[in-house]
C-alpha cells in the first residue's frame, strides 16, 4: 500500500532556488509514489492571485504539481496564511483540490485532523485579527481588483510590517495554544493532528477527554524537502535534498 504524505510551509520563491530544486525533485520521486499528498499551506511564500500562474516560476511549480496528479495521486492543497489566494484557476491547472481550512481525513485507520496551524495560535491576539481581516472574502475580491504591480507592492508592504511584528514578540506568543489544541481535538473527535506554520517540527502526545491523542508538527522547507510519510511502516518524518 503506498502512503500518505503530508507537507508544509515550503514557501516557494524565486529567491529561494535550492528549496524550488528540492521540490521538484520531490514532486518526481516520493510525491508520485504516495497514495495521496496534501500540502498544507503556504506552498508559496507569497501569492496575490491566481494569475500568478502565468509567470515562469510558479507555471513550473504548477507543472510539478500537474505530474504528481496525473500519476493517479490524490492531491491536495490547503491555503496557508501567505497563500490565502489560491483558487480555483490555480487548482484546475495543478490538478489539485482546495482543501478546506480544517480536514478531518482517516489515514491509516486513524482519525486525522489537517490544519495549517496558525489558527490554534490563539495567544497571538494581533495576529488573529489580522488574520480575520485578511479573509474577509469583501476585502479579498476588493485586493483582486486592484492591478498586478499594486498587489505586489501591497504584499510587499505587509511583508514588511509582519517581519517587523514578528521581531518583537515571545517565542511562546507565535507558538500553537494548548487550549486551542485541545478544542480543535475535541470539536474534530481525532486522534491525530498534523499541521505546520510555526517552523517548529515535533511530535507531542496529548490526553483529550481520556483519549491518547498524537500532534505532529511539520517542518518548513529551508534547503531541502521535508515531509510526514503515514504508511505501512507507520510515522516517519523524510527528507530529500535537492
Amino acid at each position: 500500500m503506498r502512503p500518505d504524505l503530508f507537507a508544509s510551509d515550503l514557501h516557494l520563491s524565486p529567491a529561494r532556488p535550492g528549496i524550488a530544486n528540492a521540490f521538484h525533485a520531490w514532486a518526481r520521486g516520493p510525491a508520485r509514489e504516495a497514495r495521496s499528498v496534501r500540502i498544507l499551506g503556504d506552498l508559496f511564500d507569497t501569492w496575490i492571485g491566481d494569475e500568478g500562474i502565468d509567470e515562469p516560476f510558479a507555471s513550473q511549480v504548477v507543472a510539478s504539481l500537474r505530474a504528481i496528479a496525473d500519476a493517479g495521486v490524490a492531491l491536495g492543497v490547503m491555503r496557508g496564511n501567505r497563500d490565502f489566494l489560491l483558487s480555483a484557476r490555480f487548482a484546475q491547472a495543478a490538478g489539485a483540490t482546495l482543501l478546506a481550512d480544517r480536514v478531518v481525513t482517516d489515514v491509516g485507520g486513524v482519525q486525522t485532523l489537517l490544519l495549517h496551524g496558525d489558527e490554534l495560535c490563539t495567544a497571538d491576539v494581533a495576529y488573529q485579527r489580522y488574520r480575520t481581516w485578511v479573509r474577509d472574502p469583501v476585502r479579498q475580491r476588493l485586493f483582486l481588483a486592484l492591478p498586478w504591480p499594486v498587489r505586489r507592492a501591497v504584499a510587499a508592504w505587509l511583508r514588511r510590517r509582519s517581519r517587523m511584528a514578528t521581531r518583537d514578540k515571545s517565542d511562546a506568543i507565535m507558538d500553537v495554544s494548548e487550549d486551542a489544541v485541545i478544542r480543535e481535538f475535541r470539536d474534530a473527535g481525532a486522534a491525530r493532528m498534523v499541521h505546520g506554520h510555526t517552523h517548529r517540527p515535533a511530535t507531542h502526545r496529548h490526553e483529550i477527554d481520556g483519549r491518547a491523542c498524537e500532534r505532529y508538527v511539520l517542518s518548513d522547507w529551508r534547503d531541502r524537502a521535508t515531509w510526514l510519510e503515514i504508511g505501512p511502516a507507520g510515522v516517519r518524518p523524510c527528507e530529500l535534498a535537492g
